[in-house]
């Protein structure tokens, strides 16, 4: 049996509003084994940017009902972004979402592989000799992979909740990223506080 494997990507580093959201997704085995009845069921695993919403949805369940894959999810949030950049804010989210697989220990006596997507550091970067930042990680490796859909989910998910307490974005429609639409919703009514403050410095709202 290859050792277990923990795959991570990030989602959100460009939006203007809403948390930066990591998720870490451990395939016990290595790889993950996808029965037959199942893989007709199942798109093709890629990452989640090559997938519909639908399609994301259908492999995030699977993946959290599947025995040998463990899931977990960290957010960095606005206020805390501005304060640490939204690149050390990704590497803490990456770090806290590892970290919670770890301490779980998912899997006894074996040595863990972690793959990152590119530009995603452990922490402050000194990252162990396990961990490895690999570009376009989640077009080579099926647990990174994995990990972008995770992430895309959660944060789409959590865009929708916001836009039901701040309806006049549409967060739920672009979910925090600079569209024609919420650009127009930011002139006229300004930014909230899941807005990132230093992301809009210098930006004109108009369309």
């Amino acid at each position: 049996m290859k050792r277990p494997i923990i795959g991570i990507d990030e989602v959100g580093r460009g939006a203007l509003a809403g948390p930066v959201v990591v998720a870490a997704v451990l395939f016990k085995k290595g790889t993950i084994s996808v029965p037959a009845a199942d893989r007709c069921k199942l798109p093709k695993l890629r990452d989640s940017k090559r997938l519909s919403a639908r399609q994301r949805e259908i492999w995030a369940a699977y993946f959290l009902d599947h025995p040998d894959v463990m899931v977990s999810v960290a957010r960095v949030y606005p206020r805390r972004i501005e304060k640490m950049n939204i690149s050390r804010a990704a590497n803490l989210a990456a770090w806290r979402a590892c970290g919670k697989l770890i301490a779980a220990k998912p899997v006894t006596g074996e040595s863990f592989g972690i793959f990152l997507d590119g530009g995603l550091y452990l922490g402050n970067g000194s990252q162990p000799e396990n961990a490895r930042t690999i570009v376009k990680g989640d077009e080579r490796i099926a647990a990174v992979a994995a990990a972008s859909i995770v992430a895309k989910v959660a944060r789409d998910r959590f865009m929708v909740r916001l836009g039901k307490r701040h309806p006049e974005y549409g967060f739920e429609a672009h979910k925090g990223y600079g569209t024609k639409a919420h650009y127009r919703a930011l002139r006229e009514y300004g930014p909230c506080r899941a807005h990132r403050a230093t992301f809009l410095s210098g930006r004109r709202f108009v369309v």
